[in-house]
């Protein structure tokens, strides 16, 4: 007797965490444009996330398994720029050095939606309007004149996207990308550049680049579910 109670406490436990286990979205998919801002962090910017504004753009294409997960892939450009002038950072002999670079970034990210996102089905308490976590990974690749940067990302973050009709849907959406990498800001091998600046050896958790993006999207829905009722 005591297993049935269990059952009926995991169906319960897995209806909470996904919304609804056949609240399936409307349509499978996504796809759509980002465009917004990229901004460099690491040795010679360590505490203003939002210094040197740069722009940057791309693709997006999202698989909605259900209200509350979801799976993104996204691919897109971006530029990033630093000046060690602009902050009281002491580097060796006093040097300074300003750097400005092109990128292009691919990679996957769980989300996870803190309402049930849909227009419609509003006996499941859907909204249009919800905030959302992301987090996965990818690869960023930027060209420099004899030092080019190729290396795994981390990207975090949060967005709030909105249905602003049926099949279209806008998203503002904050990205924080660790790199495991330190010379992502250091296009070139002067004699003193932003790769190692201190001469010390960089680990798994220290002495690595960082850049963040903010990003305004706009997708269409596409790939209609099956259902068995016609008139949801």
């Amino acid at each position: 007797m005591k297993y049935k109670y269990i059952i009926k406490f995991a169906i319960l436990l897995s209806i909470a965490l996904t919304g609804t286990t056949a609240g399936a979205q409307e349509y499978k998919y996504e796809i759509g444009g980002m465009a917004g801002t990229s901004m460099y962090m690491g040795d010679g910017n360590q505490t203003n996330a939002f210094l040197g504004l740069e722009p940057a753009g791309g693709l997006v294409l999202r698989r909605n398994f259900n209200f509350r997960w979801a799976a993104k892939t996204d691919l897109y450009y971006g530029k990033v720029s630093g000046d060690t002038r602009k902050f009281d950072n002491v580097f060796p002999n006093n040097a300074h050095v300003a750097f400005n670079r092109n990128f292009v970034s691919i990679g996957g990210q769980m989300e996870f939606n803190f309402m049930p996102y849909s227009d419609k089905f509003k006996y499941l308490n859907t909204s249009r309007l919800s905030p959302y976590l992301l987090a996965g990974f990818g690869i960023t690749v930027a060209p420099g004149e004899d030092n080019t940067f190729a290396g795994l990302r981390f990207p975090f973050g949060l967005g709030l996207k909105y249905k602003i009709m049926n099949r279209v849907n806008i998203g503002l959406e904050y990205t924080m990308n660790r790199l495991f990498g330190d010379s992502f800001d250091a296009p070139d091998k002067s004699t003193f550049n932003l790769d190692n600046p201190y001469y010390t050896k960089s680990k798994m958790m220290k002495n690595q680049d960082w850049y963040n993006t903010l990003m305004f999207s706009v997708t269409w829905d596409f790939g209609p579910n099956d259902r068995k009722c016609t008139n949801l």
